[in-house]
């Protein structure tokens, strides 16, 4: 038996070769081979081949180990498509050709170098995006008895030729252009969004005719075409736009002249929230909305759009599966933004029909569903929360009117807000902000909203019935009546104040929590100046005369040995001590100022104006407008009762006594402009008593 070394023994070969000269012409050999590799394959089994001497390629080449080698190029010529030899020599149809050259074209554009955004840039933009809607629209109209074609685009622009390569024959090319016709215009509507970084064009823009086009795109009958434009059109109008006044206003012009917000209101209409789409498209519009509510202008043009105005009303009031949706939220959102911004939207949004017979009002229909949060408070940093807040805003904008203050006492609002005072920890603070608007008189004249003496018309139930609206003082009155007697708030107030003026608990002062509690403390500031407002509100506007109302609320102030006396002059340190500092800081800021201006380097009237501006609202911010509402209601109290006169003046003799109540009084009267709604009257009678 063989041994292994005897199996794989090297063949035995000369150790050395001498050279031998050639018995053969080699040029014969090169001829030979050179026509076997140009004509058909065959190879000479004339000699053995060993180890040393076999060539590549030779029968035995499967038996070699490894990878095969790629085919080149020219094997694969003649290799049929397994989907029907579409791309076997001459046989490529000619919508597939042009498919596949849209496919070239569009790779060749995408490996392009980028192009100066300028004015030739943007004529050119102009130039081509016209023309695509022109295409479209011709073609579209070539489908307009077959609705079926009317399709959404299905993927995006870049996946749509793919598709299309599954075509049959060249009776579909004209579909097919069609849908390519839908693919370019929505590539071109995307690219005009590049325009919000370059605002310097928006004038441009506007000017060529472009923004009326993008508009009318909002008509289209392809959903997908008019969500795009509304999306460009939210991008271009977005306040993060570093747009000047000018340049945001000549689009935003042209854009209400191409009758923007009535097609924006015929799209909240047809589009449907249930599909994904379309709800990204609803957003977008209200995001549109959002952004021209910023010129208050332009807010009085979409109030006065009762469409839009009908919708959001029903939006915000729209019963859903999940607590509250984003556009829900979204919606009162935009809602309280057009109402802060024109008293107009107020009132035109106060004259809507309910269509609901337990709502005679809009307030009240507002005021039902922040009922639901006497006891429950929504989950915070929420799309719930933001939804609650942004009812209360609204709500708050509305009684600001004389209208809304009649509508929200007939609904008995001020009977939920003392309610919510007393029970709701998450609605409270608002709650005390909805009543100190609606307690104070508006002497603001809206040319929309009915006169004292004339009858205004208020839908109940869709049932218009009329109804004198009283004047401002009349409407205060009434208020106050109805808060001291009707709902007994009092007593609420009362408690809610010395508990919001009492000393903070101690608590740890990890950094962790010190966003927290600076939040916790701006609520409080707030919570108590809105306290603050209530009384002094009740103690101007309650009549006199021994009527039980003012004796009831004047009875409380003395109460107590007059622990409410004592509470207000402690509050009125508090504040006194943080407006002399920001006084002490703005009197050095003013003295710099001067030494510059005496250096040569005098401010202009503008610049001066913002700085006074800024000046003041650093006061503000310190609590000025609290300190001269305290000053105003120890004032009243001085006024009203001899016991609380008294006390008062003990309090405040280490200040100077009443001398520093006048000369709060006296600064505030020379801060007024005319009469300020009988303010002037009242604070010239208080300087008397004192």
């Amino acid at each position: 038996m063989a041994s292994i070394d005897e199996l794989f023994k090297k063949p035995t070969v000369p150790s050395k070769r001498k050279f031998e000269a050639p018995t053969h012409d080699p040029s014969a050999f090169y001829k030979s081979s050179k026509k076997i590799s140009n004509g058909e394959s065959r190879r000479s089994n004339e000699r053995s081949a060993t180890v040393e001497d076999e060539a590549p390629g030779g029968e035995d080449d499967d038996d070699v180990a490894g990878p095969a080698l790629p085919p080149s190029e020219d094997d694969d010529e003649g290799i049929a498509d397994e989907e029907g030899e579409r791309f076997f020599g001459g046989g490529i149809g000619e919508d597939t050709m042009e498919v596949l050259d849209f496919m070239d074209q569009q790779d060749a554009e995408g490996d392009a170098a980028p192009e100066i955004i300028d004015s030739t840039w943007l004529r050119k933009l102009a130039l081509n995006f016209e023309r695509k809607i022109s295409k479209n629209s011709e073609l579209r109209a070539k489908f307009e008895d077959q609705p079926e074609k009317y399709v959404r685009l299905p993927t995006p622009t870049q996946q749509l030729p793919i598709l299309l390569l599954r075509l049959g024959d060249d009776s579909d090319l004209t579909l097919y252009r069609f849908m390519r016709s839908e693919a370019d215009l929505d590539a071109d509507i995307k690219a005009i969004s590049i325009l919000s970084e370059h605002s310097e064009l928006y004038e441009e823009f506007a000017s060529l005719g472009c923004v009326a086009s993008l508009v009318s795109l909002l008509a289209h009958e392809n959903t997908d075409i008019a969500i795009d434009a509304i999306e460009v059109i939210d991008e271009l109008t977005d306040e993060d736009v570093e747009a000047e006044e000018s340049q945001w206003s000549s689009i935003v012009e042209a854009m209400i002249e191409a009758d923007l917000l009535s097609l924006l209101a015929s799209n909240l209409s047809r589009l449907d929230e249930a599909i994904e789409s379309d709800r990204n498209g609803v957003y977008h519009i209200l995001a549109v909305l959002e952004n021209l509510s910023s010129n208050p202008s332009t807010a009085a043009k979409i109030g006065a759009v009762t469409t839009l105005l009908t919708w959001l009303f029903s939006r915000i009031q729209a019963s859903e599966s999940s607590p509250v949706s984003q556009n829900k939220q979204y919606a009162a959102e935009v809602l309280a933004i057009l109402l802060q911004s024109s008293p107009q939207s107020a009132t035109k949004f106060l004259t809507l029909p309910t269509n609901d017979s337990s709502a005679s009002s809009p307030i009240d229909l507002i005021l039902q569903i922040l009922s639901r949060y006497r006891r429950h408070d929504p989950a915070p940093s929420t799309d719930e929360e933001e939804y609650v807040e942004n009812l209360f805003d609204a709500l708050t904008c509305l009684v600001d009117t004389n209208l809304g203050k009649a509508h929200f006492v007939a609904a008995e609002g001020i009977e939920l807000c003392v309610i919510l005072l007393k029970e709701s920890k998450f609605a409270r603070n608002r709650a005390a902000r909805v009543l100190d608007h609606a307690l104070s008189a508006n002497f603001s004249s809206d040319p929309n909203e009915p006169s004292t003496s004339s009858s205004a018309s208020v839908p109940r139930n869709n049932q218009h019935r009329e109804e004198e609206l009283l004047s401002p003082p009349d409407l205060a009155s009434q208020s106050c009546t109805r808060l001291v007697i009707d709902a007994a708030g009092l007593g609420v107030i009362f408690k809610a104040f010395m508990r919001a003026t009492a000393p903070p608990k101690k608590s740890s002062t990890s950094s962790s929590s010190s966003d927290a509690k600076q939040k916790q403390e701006r609520d409080s500031r707030a919570f108590l100046e809105h306290l603050l407002g209530i009384f002094a509100s009740l103690l101007r506007w309650l009549p006199g005369g021994g009527q039980p109302a003012r004796i009831r609320t004047l009875a409380k102030f003395v109460e107590g040995d007059y622990e409410k006396i004592e509470r207000l002059v402690g509050v009125r340190g508090e504040v006194v001590g943080r407006v002399e500092r920001v006084e002490r800081e703005i009197e050095r800021e003013r003295k710099e100022v001067e030494r510059e201006e005496r250096g040569g380097g005098a401010e202009n009237e503008e610049e001066r104006a913002v700085r006074e501006s800024e000046w003041l609202g650093r006061r503000l911010d310190a609590g000025l407008f609290v300190l001269q509402t305290v000053e105003v209601i120890l004032a009243w109290c001085v006024a009203e009762d001899e016991g609380a006169k008294k006390r008062a003046g003990e309090l405040l003799s280490g200040d100077g006594g009443f001398e520093v109540l006048k000369r709060s009084l006296k600064g505030q009267l020379e801060e007024m402009d005319g009469d300020a709604g009988g303010a002037r009257e009242m604070i010239e009678a208080l300087l008397d008593c004192l």
